[in-house]
């Protein structure tokens, strides 16, 4: 299939994902059961769609596609929209699923329309390992289970405001409790920090035996162990009740604004992480 036929594909991916969105909107606001499972189905078949080429790519390069920026955003985008349809078919929480569509939406656009689609980067061609791809893998899990958090977290402050102002709707009748919420903040990164410190510890057992000169002070090195402490420090200070409510669920937030600034930026100043 020509690189064109695959581009114009991936363009239809996105007006699917668009017009589902839609019609989870409409979902929204008229509790409309229909709109709704149309939206389901045309998120399915671009989660089945996105599968389908990633299994062809696997097969095409004989390698899983997570060595460059513009493959990682794609495998992130993936992933996003399965953990929003696991939302939705198995625990029927479908606002917090439709959070996430918006992200993995957002993504699966840029990884289309990026003015540099390159193919592999030099680390895909000279440094594949076990142990790199094991790397990579778990560090995309770990965002994605802190694009989770940020979403119940968001999803917590809107519940939170309608009911001090007494506005409820229909349209918040799918919102969580604020207690599942803070507990789905909670397990969230609770699943991530292991995830990103495994994938970290990982990361430089690599580096240290196939690169020939590293630093440790690479940014992207600090960066992600940054993230980590953040994350570390947000979690002790939950178990000792220092923070709760709307300040757990801001600290949440901004921690993911650091999140995205590490996935996006920080191979761009590292010196040897080659993601483009």
């Amino acid at each position: 299939m020509t690189d064109l036929s695959m581009t114009r594909l991936h363009e239809i991916m996105v007006v699917l994902q668009s017009v589902s969105l839609v019609f989870y909107f409409i979902d929204y606001l008229n509790k409309d059961h229909y709109a709704h499972r149309i939206g389901v189905w045309l998120l399915s078949i671009v989660w089945f769609l996105q599968t389908v080429f990633l299994v062809m790519y696997i097969i095409e390069t004989q390698r899983f596609p997570i060595l460059s920026l513009f493959e990682g955003i794609y495998f992130y985008a993936w992933l996003i929209i399965a953990l929003s349809l696991v939302l939705q078919m198995i625990f029927r929480l479908d606002l917090p699923a439709f959070f996430l569509n918006i992200i993995g939406f957002i993504f699966m656009t840029i990884h289309t329309f990026a003015p540099n689609q390159v193919q592999a980067s030099s680390v895909g061609d000279a440094l594949i390992s076990e142990l790199l791809f094991i790397h990579i893998t778990i560090a995309i899990i770990a965002y994605a289970a802190f694009s989770l958090s940020f979403v119940f977290s968001t999803l917590y402050l809107i519940l939170y405001r309608v009911l001090k102002q007494k506005k409820w709707t229909k349209q918040f009748s799918r919102l969580p409790s604020l207690q599942q919420a803070e507990n789905a903040m909670t397990l969230s990164i609770l699943t991530g920090i292991p995830l990103l410190f495994v994938s970290l510890v990982l990361g430089l057992e690599w580096a240290y035996v196939s690169l020939d000169v590293f630093s440790v002070l690479d940014f992207k090195i600090i960066s992600s162990f940054v993230l980590l402490v953040i994350y570390v420090v947000i979690l002790l200070l939950r178990k000792q009740s220092r923070v709760k409510g709307t300040n757990y669920a801001w600290i949440h937030i901004y921690a993911f604004l650091f999140v995205l600034i590490n996935f996006l930026l920080g191979s761009k100043l590292s010196q040897f992480h080659f993601w483009y």
